[in-house]
């Protein structure tokens, strides 16, 4: 049979794929924009007739029926990689769990039996003449979790674009077990406005970015103040090298910023392995020869990192201590985010040449009771994950300054964040350097 028979033969409703679940199965979703909205919603309907069903995922974008129509995980427990907002309440509300991974060992866990998977659904871009369906936004590491799965159903949408891949890019229909469709638009993730406290923060970065440099940048209010920067600067000829593209990238794009004409790996592309963003973004991406997905494994590896010259990362964060240690996806014990890959990209910029890594954040915060509060605190004791080791902590910045801790001793680390600290906390967080001994008589704030 040709590919579109076997399409034929394959083809099914959502409410029919979705009996190829059984109870006591693990079920994968993948990452983001992979989800499989139809699938998902036929596979809630099967609340009252199944048990001990696991499903795995990572950032939500849009309500997740299983856990929508099953709040008491009578049936379904939701098992969440890394954290969108939506993800936050899920886990706040007991009706999700978090867990811990760091991005580019993400596809280990398949491939060495600790995530198993029964039944992968994943939505995919529609087959082409030679059988094979584009993985589209979500490269990462669809391909182990594929490897793993003992059945597979693909739910085909015409939204999701063809995406020219490295390696691990798409799958054949030959290797399915089923195939739905879904007309449905893909979920986006709406571009954050930056606040006039994230274009403070911004400006204390951008003088670090120099012409021909290559950029993994993250999500939100800051990093689109500093693409504005960028956009609106002489810089010339950036790069990209990032695990999560977004709209921040395509403006860069449309100013003519990013060429990658000096990228020292994959000269000429920019790479990315999973993204999310808004519909122009999308059919940006869409058969475009110019950008790459590759699997995380690759991306994030430290020493594939390590050969892109004049690589910048720069992440936020939530608090940092006075010896450097960073906590970028917790409050206490709450789950804001996840590891992800801040210590991936944190670890293989500093190893590149002329590698420069910024975490950054707000130096205090107001709570629900309007009561200001410092993020830079004297050490942690509320159960705060440790995201970044303070041995492997480079620049720390704030609305007020950026430092660079890699190095240093622990009264220079605790001089220099001081430094950038709120000033309404400088005096209490001296008092706290003394008390921990790591503050020298003849520092000064």
């Amino acid at each position: 049979m040709n590919p579109f028979e076997i399409y034929q033969e394959k083809l099914h409703t959502p409410e029919e794929a979705v009996h190829l679940v059984q109870s006591g199965d693990w079920v994968d979703y993948s990452q983001t924009c992979s989800f499989p909205a139809a699938l998902d919603a036929a596979l809630a309907a099967r609340r009252d007739e199944l048990t001990d069903v696991k499903v795995r995922h990572a950032i939500s974008m849009r309500p997740v029926q299983i856990v929508e129509q099953d709040p008491q995980r009578q049936a379904f427990t939701y098992n969440l990689w890394h954290c969108s907002g939506l993800d936050r309440k899920y886990i706040d509300t007991g009706r999700a769990f978090f867990s811990p991974m760091m991005f580019r060992f993400c596809g280990s866990y398949y491939s060495r039996g600790q995530a198993p998977v029964n039944v992968a659904m994943v939505t995919v871009s529609p087959m082409d003449r030679y059988g094979n369906f584009s993985y589209g936004l979500t490269n990462c590491c669809m391909q182990e979790m594929l490897d793993a799965a003992d059945r597979i159903i693909l739910e085909v949408n015409p939204h999701m674009p063809f995406i020219y891949g490295m390696a691990d890019d798409h799958i054949n229909i030959r290797d399915v077990d089923a195939v739905v469709e879904n007309d449905q638009p893909l979920s986006e993730a709406p571009s954050r406005g930056a606040s006039e406290l994230d274009k403070q923060i911004a400006a204390q970065i951008f003088p670090f970015i120099h012409d021909g440099d290559t950029l993994q940048l993250g999500i939100g209010g800051m990093p689109n103040a500093l693409g504005s920067l960028i956009a609106g600067s002489d810089l010339r000829d950036l790069g990209m090298h990032t695990e999560l593209m977004s709209d921040g990238y395509l403006d860069l794009y449309k100013a003519g910023k990013i060429t990658n004409k000096r990228k020292t790996l994959q000269k000429g592309k920019g790479v990315f392995s999973i993204c999310s963003g808004s519909k122009e973004l999308y059919e940006f991406l869409d058969h475009n020869i110019d950008i790459l997905s590759a699997p995380m494994h690759y991306v994030n590896d430290p020493e594939t990192i390590r050969q892109l010259d004049h690589f910048v990362s720069i992440n936020g964060c939530i608090a940092c201590d006075l010896y450097g240690q960073v906590s970028s996806e917790s409050a206490g014990t709450r789950q804001i985010s996840g590891t992800g890959g801040q210590l991936d990209f944190v670890t293989g910029a500093y190893t590149a040449e002329h590698g420069r890594t910024f975490l950054a954040m707000a130096s205090s915060r107001v709570d629900k009771k309007g009561v200001r509060h410092s993020n830079i605190v004297p050490c942690f004791t509320g159960g705060d994950i440790i995201t970044t080791p303070r041995a492997q902590t480079m620049y720390i910045v704030t609305e007020y300054g950026a430092v660079n801790l890699a190095g240093l001793t622990t009264w220079q680390r605790a001089e220099k964040l001081i430094g950038i600290a709120h000033p309404d906390f400088r005096d209490e967080l001296i008092k706290a350097a003394e008390q921990q001994k790591i503050w020298r008589n003849s520092n000064k704030k």
